[in-house]
């Protein structure tokens, strides 16, 4: 008898990509002991992007070109918009997938096994950031998750996801059911995680890195490393972006009733100081609690632009 393989849909958004794509879809196709299918959704590209995957999908049955649909302008309406209308039914796990990255041969073998033995629905993993210049840093997301994080931060680069049947046909049904709301979520990967521990899905975060994480100036969000990834962090949160985010996905995932939700989401300035003392149970990482509590706090007194 055959070994049966898991199979496996991977999802994976596209935008001028011609300088990565082949490399990460060799990754991809690579993969060691299952078997994937590649469903790309690309976003209006002017390199030739959609020519190229058009081209590769017709000589390998594995990897499909879903139809143009228009400009996305980033990548988690790209990612909706895979979850939405590629047919889920009849696999054993979907992953997210983007352009530029290189997964280790055994990235989907290890997730699938690690969500069997864990008994969980869904898996993410740390990764390594790799420079053009040859640097590499590993990005620890491994941390013990808490209560309420899944409001505050994402489970890792959501380019490590992997989900069960039972998570991704749930997740596609709220996708489908919130789409026009969902278009003011600007991170998928971040809205991905708190749907599942909103609903009741189990998550591990995996402390060994799964990819290669490229490091390029079009990255939508890169590592967060160094003085000024944490400045340009503190920014988007003075100009008012990350707690409208916070907002909308707490909302978006039903949990705004919640009291401790009903707390602080009108986030006025006595919401945002009871906030900063609960960083414990908002961020997984140490340096992030803290970090927390001055945000909140710096927040409440000068307030954001919009």
């Amino acid at each position: 008898m055959p070994v049966k393989h898991p199979k496996i849909a991977v999802l994976l958004a596209a935008y001028n990509g011609m300088q990565w794509i082949e490399e990460q879809l060799a990754s991809i196709l690579g993969q060691l002991a299952v078997d994937v299918t590649i469903y790309i959704s690309v976003d209006l590209s002017d390199d030739g992007t959609e020519v190229w995957c058009e081209a590769f999908s017709a000589v390998d049955s594995r990897v499909v070109l879903l139809p143009p649909a228009g400009r996305f302008g980033g990548a988690a309406r790209n990612f909706f918009r895979l979850i939405r209308d590629v047919d889920l039914h009849g696999y054993d796990a979907v992953a997210f997938a983007d352009q530029d990255d290189i997964w280790q041969p055994d990235k989907l073998l290890r997730a699938t096994q690690i969500i069997a033995s864990q008994g969980v629905d869904a898996y993410s993993s740390n990764v390594t950031a790799f420079w053009p210049d040859g640097r590499t840093i590993l990005l620890d997301k491994s941390q013990p998750q808490v209560a309420w994080d899944f409001l505050f931060e994402a489970a890792g680069p959501g380019c490590t996801y992997v989900f069960s049947p039972a998570l991704a046909c749930s997740l596609r049904q709220q996708v489908i059911h919130d789409w026009e709301p969902l278009q003011q979520v600007s991170l998928h990967d971040w809205y991905s995680y708190a749907f599942a521990r909103s609903h009741g899905f189990e998550w591990f975060i995996d402390s060994q890195s799964s990819m290669l994480y490229r490091q390029h100036e079009n990255n939508q969000v890169g590592a967060n490393t160094g003085l000024s990834s944490l400045f340009q962090r503190y920014v988007t949160i003075h100009e008012g972006w990350w707690f409208k985010q916070v907002r909308t996905i707490a909302l978006l995932v039903g949990v705004g009733n919640a009291p401790f939700v009903r707390g602080w989401l009108k986030l006025r300035r006595r919401d945002l100081l009871l906030l900063s003392v609960r960083g414990g149970q908002c961020r997984r990482r140490l340096r992030d609690k803290f970090l927390f509590f001055f945000v909140c706090c710096l927040t409440a007194v000068v307030g954001t632009k919009s």
